[in-house]
């Protein structure tokens, strides 16, 4: 492992360490005893996914509390937006035009991370402990304003360690985020188990139920995830030193989840975003519709479902240009056995990848409700769905791709080097 991959590494970690003290910096005038009384009755709800996130900052009212979830949500939207309007669309394929877009992404996660941290503000001064504590030891309107000031630097510091570690770290600085997030709460997990089981509060053979989904849900998201369509392709220029006449075969990988772990985070936090101002609302109508759209009930994963599919096909869309492809082959002289080459070869790359999308938003939209559903039917009393499990380990096997890469990367230019 050369000396530049060890420092990203270490900047990687240093500033996931960072992102972790921030998670214990409440914002000023909580009562933390109220906060720590009211998630222990909500931690399987919205709050519980919410808090999941965050890596239990939403708990203690941290300033990093609302996570890196606006940036997201600003992020969609200018996807959208930029999918909607070729003008924006032209302004993100040039290098200048990037830098105005990501401008505009900043100052929309302003915007949404202050109505956020608002409503949650307001909603805390309805709140109260089991003996009539209130959740807010300072003056309402004073709490408003240093709330919304302490969060917004928080998302705005977590925004700029993502970019961060995208730039100088070893890549995915938003997913990496997340992901130490959700690992974070896994200690406190299993001791909750294991306290759970030594009480008789949850049965042996429930665990092992639990543990046998665990496992099988990993099992499926590294086998698909690891799938791709190898689509053959022929250089006719291309020959070899032995047999003159042979034609050299290559291919192209068109993975199955072309999307990755984007469409699970989106419609997470497109799905988060109504619930933050809704989960401290005293409103009776309100409520109602919170209590609908729980990650307990069928509603809310059917959203999910809805969402993830969606933005599995949007994102993929995006990412897969079946016309650059073509082209580039066509300029290098390759094309794929049986197809002409030009739109024929595009309608072709386009008509794989779609079917291929098709196979993987159904798998992503199954791993994120499904497991849940199971967990939540066998009485599990924390938060714990599929969602979690297939961030952790897209984000681990993107992570360990990446790393390798810089290594291989590495070794070819001391070959190089050497003249080799």
């Amino acid at each position: 492992m050369n000396k530049d991959l060890v420092n990203k590494i270490l900047i990687t970690i240093g500033f996931l360490f960072i992102y972790r003290l921030l998670a214990y910096v409440p914002v000023p005038g909580v009562n933390s005893s109220v906060l720590a009384s009211f998630f222990h009755h909500h931690s399987t709800d919205a709050l519980g996914l919410m808090n999941m996130f965050s890596g239990n900052a939403v708990q203690r009212l941290s300033v990093i509390s609302l996570g890196i979830m606006p940036y997201i949500t600003a992020s969609i939207i200018m996807e959208l937006l930029a999918a909607t309007f070729p003008t924006l669309g032209q302004m993100k394929k040039e290098r200048d035009g990037m830098t105005k877009y990501m401008q505009i992404i900043r100052y929309a996660t302003i915007a949404i991370t202050l109505i956020q941290a608002v409503g949650v503000s307001i909603g805390l001064q309805h709140m109260s402990g089991p003996n009539g504590a209130s959740a807010i030891l300072i003056n309402h309107s004073t709490f408003i304003l240093l709330s919304a000031v302490s969060m917004l630097a928080g998302t705005m510091v977590l925004m700029w360690i993502g970019e961060q570690i995208t730039e100088s770290g070893i890549g995915n600085g938003i997913s990496l985020i997340i992901f130490a997030g959700i690992v974070s709460a896994i200690p406190a997990a299993i001791g909750h188990t294991v306290t759970m089981i030594n009480t008789g509060a949850m049965s042996f053979i429930t665990l092992i139920a639990v543990l046998v989904l665990i496992f099988a849900t990993i099992g499926i998201i590294i086998y698909v995830e690891l799938g791709e369509r190898r689509v053959p392709v022929t250089y006719a220029k291309k020959t070899m030193m032995q047999n003159q006449n042979k034609r050299v075969m290559n291919y192209i990988p068109i993975k199955v989840n072309l999307s990755g772990v984007i469409p699970v985070i989106f419609a997470s936090a497109i799905l988060m975003f109504p619930m933050t101002i809704m989960a401290t609302s005293t409103n009776p109508i309100i409520q109602k519709i919170a209590d609908f759209i729980h990650p307990g009930g069928y509603f809310f994963n059917f959203l999910m479902f809805l969402f993830v599919a969606f933005f599995a096909f949007f994102y993929s869309s995006i990412t897969f240009n079946a016309k650059d492809i073509a082209d580039n082959l066509k300029r290098q002289g390759g094309f794929i056995p049986g197809i002409r080459t030009g739109n024929a070869t595009k309608d072709f790359l386009n008509n794989t990848a779609s079917n291929l999308t098709f196979t993987g938003a159904l798998y992503l939209g199954l791993v994120a409700t499904i497991p849940f559903m199971i967990i939540k039917s066998l009485g599990v009393p924390f938060y714990f769905g599929g969602t979690a499990v297939l961030i952790v380990v897209q984000v681990a096997l993107d992570t360990m791709r990446k790393v390798e890469a810089q290594i291989y990367m590495s070794k070819y230019e001391t070959l190089s080097a050497v003249g080799l």
